[in-house]
């Protein structure tokens, strides 16, 4: 039975089976084993099949013995159609996969290109061969033909080959200087814009600082020098400059100057130390950076670097907005000034010669930085009366504060409608009247100086005509209704005072007024250590409390600060120059 199965086996041929290109597409899932798939079989097959099939039967016949056998020959053949079927399967899968990457390379289109290219690589080869192996034997059968009379074609030729040398030594020593006029599209380079990062800010912030240093320096060495705060540096240098001036020598002087400045920069940059100032340095203590900080010293930094951010953009803004409005007419009168000056300059120089023109202004340079500006200083009344550029540029106004003139002439002619009725009347319950400029005072409940039972006189000043929100700490005091109390905060001339929102209106029983003169000290205070930032509170000290008062939860802190320390320093000032013994 084994003979006939190994000819069952290797007798037919791989055509009798199903052909794999006409099969249906299978998918990967179907390529298992529980897949049946019937081979077309030929005629020949089916005879052997069917012989093995009777024989078996006849050996049933035969006995039990031979019954068995057939059956274990009938198991293998099903095995070997199994592993065949599983054969085909594979190499029909196998197939479709190197279609697939056939397809999708096309290796053959590749071939075919590359050797597209071999071909011209190799044709221009060979042209850039022909036409160098030419131009050399040209150029041996000109050379000997220049001697000899020359033909008209040889002549033209000889021409030409000058010219292209001539051509060619001009490019080979100009093109490169050609090529950079040669004209470009202008790149267009966006900067990518930085995460906001508290140590970056605090870098950048220093980095500004040590910029600005030299500059700050200069300014105040020359600040020193016409103040004379050395006597005999002012003076030596007033001479030499009135000498320089007197001979018409100030530009040549402004070039040696910096020509030795940058001079003096070289030894320094080489390790030298040359130091000379006017005015001392003041080295400011360097906090080394901390690397680890918590969430609120994080937060603490970024409030420092952002306040001081702030100012200098202000101070910034004013000069930009001042300069504006003084070249765009906002205040006449100024501006008037500027213009006239200006046309007396141009008169001066269409008619003066330049030599006793430049001997004036030198001149009177000199005298305006040594000794007026130092007189002016001196005297603030005089400089407030004389000195014109001063007088201009504090007289100018900025944007705000033309806007805030703009709200409070609104706020006049409401009044002023509202009081059309009768001129002579007097000014609405809660209002104060201020004769000199014609304004009035008020506060929630009444006018100022009878809420807090003051002179007429005293009214707040310009930065507080609307008051402080704060909260009043009396730590002096133990029940809660007594302890805090929310309110306004105002400061006048002599006075500094807090109204309480909680005061009924005609009672000023909780309403706080504290004379400046009376005030022991005044500081910055944090209520509550746990916050970040310095704290949004005043404290303030006066002999009749034990603990010192303090006004929190002010959103102006510092703006209310300054206004109530320089009002209390000017008090203070004048209190002692009239009486020099208290």
């Amino acid at each position: 039975m084994l003979k006939r199965l190994d000819r069952i086996r290797f007798r037919g041929r791989r055509d009798d089976f199903l052909d794999l290109a006409e099969s249906p597409n299978t998918s990967d899932t179907e390529c298992s084993e529980e897949v049946v798939i019937k081979p077309r079989t030929s005629v020949r097959e089916t005879e052997e099949v069917r012989e093995a099939e009777v024989e078996p039967q006849s050996d049933v016949q035969a006995g039990p013995g031979s019954f068995s056998a057939a059956l274990d020959d009938r198991t293998d053949l099903n095995e070997v159609k199994g592993h065949l079927e599983i054969a085909l399967l594979e190499k029909h899968y196998l197939q479709e996969e190197l279609r697939k990457l056939k397809e999708e390379s096309n290796v053959d289109s590749l071939k075919q290109e590359l050797e597209k290219e071999r071909c011209r690589r190799i044709e221009l080869e060979q042209k850039i061969n022909d036409a160098l192996r030419s131009r050399l034997e040209d150029s041996p059968s000109q050379t000997p033909k220049a001697p000899s009379a020359p033909s008209a074609a040889g002549s033209d030729k000889q021409k030409e080959t000058l010219v292209d040398t001539l051509l060619k030594w001009l490019y080979d020593r100009f093109g490169v200087y050609i090529e950079d006029f040669r004209f470009q599209p202008e790149e267009m380079t966006v900067e990518t814009d930085e995460p906001l990062s508290a140590k970056r800010l605090t870098e950048n912030m220093r980095r500004l600082k040590r910029g600005f240093r030299p500059v700050t320096n200069f300014m105040r060495n020359l600040s020193a020098l016409s103040s004379w705060y050395s006597i005999y540096t002012s003076a030596i240098a007033f001479i030499v400059y009135m000498y320089v001036a007197w001979n018409g020598w100030v530009i040549p002087m402004f070039l040696f100057l910096a020509i030795l400045r940058l001079s003096l920069n070289y030894l320094i940059a080489k390790g030298w130390r040359i130091q000379w100032s006017i005015v001392p340095e003041v080295s400011e203590p360097v906090e080394p950076p901390k690397e680890d900080l918590t969430v609120s010293e994080k937060f603490q930094l970024v409030l420092d670097v952002a306040q001081k951010a702030q100012n200098l953009f202000g101070r910034m803004a004013n000069i930009l907005e001042k300069i504006k409005n003084l070249f765009m007419w906002v205040q006449p009168e100024l501006t008037q000034k500027l213009y006239v000056g200006l046309w007396l300059a141009f008169i001066s120089s269409c008619l003066l010669p330049y030599k006793l023109l430049g001997f004036i202004i030198g001149v009177y340079a000199g005298i305006k930085f040594f000794i007026i500006d130092f007189i002016f200083k001196s005297c603030p009344k005089l400089r407030q009366r004389y000195d014109t550029p001063f007088i201009i540029w504090t007289n100018l106004p900025t944007d705000l504060q033309l806007k805030e003139r703009s709200n409070t002439m609104l706020g006049r002619r409401v009044i002023a409608a509202g009081g059309r009725g009768s001129l002579t009347a007097a000014a609405p319950v809660g209002v104060s009247r201020d004769e000199d400029g014609g304004r009035y005072y008020s506060t929630k409940r009444g006018a100022f100086h009878e809420v807090f039972n003051l002179p007429e006189s005293e009214r707040p000043l310009t930065v507080c005509e609307t008051g402080w929100r704060c909260c009043l700490i009396n730590r002096d005091r133990k029940t809660p209704t007594d302890y805090i109390r929310n309110g306004v905060l105002y400061v006048t001339e002599n006075y500094l005072c807090f109204e309480s929102s909680s005061s009924r209106s005609g009672s000023s029983k909780r309403n706080k007024v504290i004379k400046l003169l009376e005030i022991t000290d005044i500081q910055k205070y944090k209520v509550l250590s746990v916050l970040p930032g310095s704290g949004m509170g005043i404290s303030i000290a006066t002999p009749s409390t034990q603990k010192p008062m303090v006004f929190g939860a002010m959103m102006h802190r510092d703006e209310a600060f300054e206004a109530i320390y320089t009002q209390y320093m000017k008090i203070v000032t004048m209190a002692t120059a009239i009486n020099p013994e208290t």
